[in-house]
């Protein structure tokens, strides 16, 4: 045979094993089919619905990326699309992240979970002495009883550097809404605490501490601080769903409680650090992150709750413990972007899903996905979904209308009425003194229902009542408000708070636009509720110049001091800083000049008749206009050139120590 026809017999035999090979991949089941196409499938519906404006997804099964992908655009102008490796801002899921770092202090036998806070940290104080029982375990477990999150300039577009000292000065004139291990109610500055404590412990300063013991030891090369502090990479942009808007860059200074940034890809692989494979923690830290941490309110709802772990919003979910599958779990949210991982670490099975926008559903499409991994590696059945019929309504019990009465949340007031001849309950939300008609429950044999499957029930415990949702997808009891208690003897605040407007000044120029509302608030009185008031959520008055939190249930409460400056009544709720409206300076015709003085708070003018402005102001400064019913109408963040200011508009400019702001003001004819 010749060579030429040796060659060719070759290659015709190459070709005939290439083609078998290639048949026999494209009639092999993608064992993973299933979950991906269940990714593609509720992520896309969300980002068509606009509850979105981009993601990324990612599995993991025993140790290895067996999907990942990004979907929508990382940044329009630019047409440049999310891919697998583009930043997302991951907020709370970095929660874990803190409590892994605290653990491996434990490790190094620095630190123990059972030791006082003061132990560690001799500078944190607070007004209410129970504040000394509070141990490090509590701070990872939401059982601390710190009323929840320090809100001021937290949230924006830079790193804030004295952000954990701040917290530290709010915390000192704060009370605690629980005794320390009473119940769980989840708390952000836990967890900035036990950021302060990694770098006082170890030395380090806590990113350079991430970056040494966990991101180099599991090769997390793209997890780091948030979006707007990363230089270099692809990140996804933010774009404000109703104005088509870009906003700057997200970056938050609350490190610990939700300040990172990083992957689907790279969310997972850190998951499976907590594996039966775990290249992190010892033996013994590794055990005690996977475990329930609950407290001593464990059991006294009607069904399971969520298993708050260290750091870990569940460690364990129904459905998943009665086929023997422990499941941990984690969400996320910010003021752009939501996020939810799940972890099955005995079968080394972890789901990471993150979205720019907060309505995204990351946690049921996170959920949906793992549920199809685990239906595929045959570990639960799968359950057919039933077509949902709404309950008959039966007559409620004759007791439950005791539970009639306003209700609260963190910042969010409501009134639930029991309707006897129509059968039903009604649960209004409140806009300042109007009642909005918001949600209409059924009853039916126990629970009260709404139209999209979650049951409700109320409940009295300890003196205490209480609203309890068992949502479907999760089939766990929360408890979402509680109720107000009327007040034997109410008291007033000194002055009248009825109606008030009050203008913040604490606000740096950074701050995110998901905090602008904070900027202008009103204070209320309701005629129902004597020795309450309204000021960026219900407070019991407790003295003339105190209102203090009323709920043991209710994560993110505050409390309001009233004190003199400047011959005027100012308001802190509690890191928020305000001064009463009247306070503003007018707004003229011609050019007016603002400056920032030595404190650094922002500076505001009223405008007293119609007017269109220009600006000149400092390269960091910022100018946002509002409209006399609280509506922010411009904000240089997002928006340029002239603007119409209305009559009652309020202008604020904000900047650093003696930035000087120009504001020219024509009227509007």
């Amino acid at each position: 045979m010749s060579k030429a026809r040796i060659i060719g017999a070759v290659c015709l035999c190459c070709m005939l094993v290439t083609t078998l090979a290639l048949a026999k991949s494209a009639g092999k089941k993608n064992p993973h089919e299933s979950a991906i196409t269940t990714a593609r499938s509720e992520i896309w519906q969300t980002i068509n619905s606009g509850k979105c404006g981009s993601a990324t997804a990612a599995i993991m099964v025993g140790g290895k990326v067996v999907y990942a992908e990004g979907f929508g655009m990382a940044n329009r102008e630019k047409s440049i699309p999310v891919d697998r490796g583009t930043l997302f801002n991951i907020g709370s899921i970095s929660k874990v992240y803190v409590a892994a770092a605290i653990m491996l202090l434990v490790d190094d036998g620095k630190v123990s979970l059972d030791r006082p806070v003061t132990d560690y940290l001799p500078e944190f104080r607070m007004a209410d002495d129970r504040y000394k029982k509070i141990t490090v375990r509590m701070l990872l477990n939401h059982v601390s009883g710190i009323p929840g999150t320090e809100g001021s300039n937290s949230f924006g577009f830079k790193y804030h550097d004295n952000f954990n000292q701040e917290t530290i000065n709010t915390l000192a004139r704060a009370h605690l809404k629980h005794a320390p291990g009473a119940m769980a109610v989840y708390c952000n500055d836990g967890f900035t605490l036990a950021e302060i404590i990694v770098e006082r412990v170890s030395g380090r300063k806590y990113m350079d501490f991430l970056g040494e013991r966990i991101f180099k030891r599991l090769g997390l090369k793209n997890t780091g601080m948030g979006v707007g502090a990363i230089r270099g990479k692809r990140v996804a942009s933010y774009y404000d769903a109703g104005t088509g808007k870009m906003h700057p860059p997200e970056t938050l200074s609350v490190l610990g409680a939700g300040g990172l940034s990083s992957t689907a890809v790279e969310v997972c692989r850190f998951a499976d650090a907590f594996s039966k494979e775990n290249k992190l923690l010892k033996k013994a830290s590794l055990a005690e992150m996977k475990k329930a941490q609950p407290s001593a309110f464990w059991g006294k709802l009607r069904n399971p709750a969520l298993s708050f772990g260290l750091g870990w919003d569940m460690t364990g979910l129904p459905r998943y413990d009665a086929a023997g599958v422990q499941v941990l779990g984690k969400s996320g949210g910010t003021g752009n972007y939501s996020s939810m991982v799940y972890t099955v670490p005995d079968k080394r099975i972890s789901v990471a899903v993150i979205a720019s926008g907060m309505e995204s559903g990351a946690m049921k499409i996170a959920l949906d996905i793992l549920d199809a991994v685990l239906v595929e590696k045959r570990l639960i059945s799968k359950e057919e979904k039933s077509v949902l019929i709404p309950p008959k309504a039966q007559k409620w019990p004759q007791e439950d209308a005791s539970f009639s009465g306003y209700y609260a949340s963190d910042a969010k007031m409501g009134q639930v009425v029991f309707d006897a001849d129509k059968n039903r309950v009604t649960f209004y939300s409140f806009k300042e003194q109007e009642k909005i008609p918001a949600i209409t429950l059924v009853y039916n044999n126990g629970y009260y229902h709404d139209t999209k499957g979650n049951r409700y029930y109320f409940t009295s415990i300890g003196g205490e009542s209480y609203l309890v949702t068992h949502p479907s997808m999760l089939d766990v009891d929360i408890i979402t408000m509680q109720k107000v208690k009327p007040i034997e003897k109410p008291q007033s605040l000194k002055i009248n708070m009825d109606g008030r407007v009050w203008l913040r000044r604490n606000v740096a120029p950074f701050e995110a636009i998901m905090s602008v509302e904070s900027h202008f608030a009103k204070s209320l009185l309701y005629k129902d509720l004597p020795g309450y008031v309204f000021f960026g959520g219900v407070k019991r008055i407790d003295s003339p110049e105190f209102a203090g939190m009323p709920f043991d249930a209710i994560r993110d409460q505050t409390e309001l001091t009233l004190f003199e400056k400047d011959g005027a009544t100012w308001a802190w709720v509690s890191d928020l800083l305000y001064s009463p409206a009247e306070s503003a300076a007018t707004l003229k015709a011609g050019e007016n000049s603002v400056k920032i003085g030595r404190d650094g708070y922002n500076e505001w003018l009223a405008a007293n008749e119609d007017m269109v402005l220009s600006f000149t102001k400092p390269t960091r400064g910022r100018i946002i206009i509002f409209s006399s019913n609280d509506i922010a109408t411009y904000d240089s963040a997002v928006d340029t050139g002239d603007v119409y200011a209305a009559k009652g508009s309020y202008i604020e400019c904000a900047g650093f120590a003696s930035d000087v702001f120009t504001i020219k003001a024509r009227p509007a004819r």
